[in-house]
């Protein structure tokens, strides 16, 4: 089996996204998908499986439904992407939520949220007498 270089897995998988995210927005025209962003792709070493990572504003059920049609239109999806590139074997798409964008909300929320009780200054130091001690020692 051959194996390909690391730095044209990395650029075939952006490209792969960029693709994905353009036929998203100009092409793919089903009122069930949401607001669907194309957060990352990862590919395997042989080029058979793209994990496509993406990340859907809305409820829990327009995740779900988002995710759904976008396993429906993998077919397309794929075909227009080996037009677009012109490769003589599209891998498999594999669509996966990306929960990165959500878990950075809930800790700047959290952040912000011990900011407000007057727990945290804004430099992120905390604000307890052992916090104050402890800067008090590095000067």
């Amino acid at each position: 089996m051959e194996t390909v270089p690391n730095y044209r897995i990395q650029r075939l998988a952006e490209r792969i996204k960029e693709e994905l995210s353009d036929i998203l927005q100009r092409e793919l025209k089903d009122p069930r998908l949401g607001f669907v962003s194309i957060t990352d792709v990862e590919l395997t070493r042989d080029l058979q499986v793209a994990k496509v990572y993406v990340s859907v504003l809305g409820s829990e059920e327009e995740k779900e439904t988002s995710l759904e049609t976008l396993q429906r239109a993998k077919g397309f999806l794929r075909t227009e992407i080996g037009r677009r590139i012109q490769m003589r074997h599209v891998p498999d798409l594999l669509f996966k939520f990306d929960t990165s964008i959500e878990h950075g909300a809930r800790v700047h929320e959290l952040l912000l949220e011990l900011e407000r009780k007057g727990e945290l200054t804004r430099d992120g130091e905390g604000t307890d007498e052992a916090a104050k001690e402890e800067r008090a020692d590095d000067e």
